[in-house]
């Protein structure tokens, strides 16, 4: 054989025959260990960011709630204020009422406190506040006060006589019931 020939001979066999126990690659085990370490570190922090995340969704939400709820409680304060103001002016337009039903014909005066009592209903009726409707109406005890029970031909029985003092309402709140007759 030529040396040519045997060389590739050689190599042929080299091939064939498993490697020696000193050329296998040695796998160290150390990068593996740290790369598994980084990935349980890498779990963990993704699962502290999703329950901070959580955390604050949820403190976000409940702040959103309160400040729905102390807007809301502010409103119904300043409506229930503003209906106790409301209400301390009405015996004040019910005098006017009274005095108007007994003016004199004729009289300068009895305009102008026509005049005022107008003026003062319409302020009312401005902010909302309405006179609730009694005259003839079936008795309601949620609207109207009966001061009493007469007997009537004219009227159905439960209905109202006739209205002793109006009564008010503010949006859906009344302010005041209407004092009133009731027929038997």
């Amino acid at each position: 054989m030529t040396d040519k020939k045997k060389d590739i001979y050689e190599e042929e066999i080299d091939a064939t025959q498993p490697p020696a126990a000193e050329e296998t690659p040695v796998v160290d085990e150390q990068p593996v260990a740290k790369l598994d370490a980084l990935l349980s570190q890498l779990a963990e922090a993704h699962s502290k960011a999703s329950e901070y995340k959580d955390g604050w969704q949820r403190s976000q939400a409940e702040f959103q709630n309160y400040k729905n709820r102390v807007a809301r409680d502010n409103e119904m304060m300043y409506a229930s204020m503003k209906g106790d103001i409301i209400k301390k002016v009405l015996p004040a337009l019910d005098d006017l009422e009274r005095a108007l039903q007994n003016r004199p014909p004729d009289d300068a005066w009895a305009s102008g406190i026509e005049l005022i009592a107008r003026k003062l209903q319409n302020i009312l009726d401005a902010e909302g506040v309405k006179r609730i409707a009694a005259e003839g109406a079936a008795f309601d005890p949620n609207f109207h006060e009966a001061i009493s029970h007469e007997p009537n031909a004219d009227v159905e029985s439960e209905h109202v006589i006739a209205v002793v003092q109006n009564g008010y309402m503010f949006g859906e709140r009344v302010i005041r019931p209407a004092l009133v007759r009731v027929a038997q």
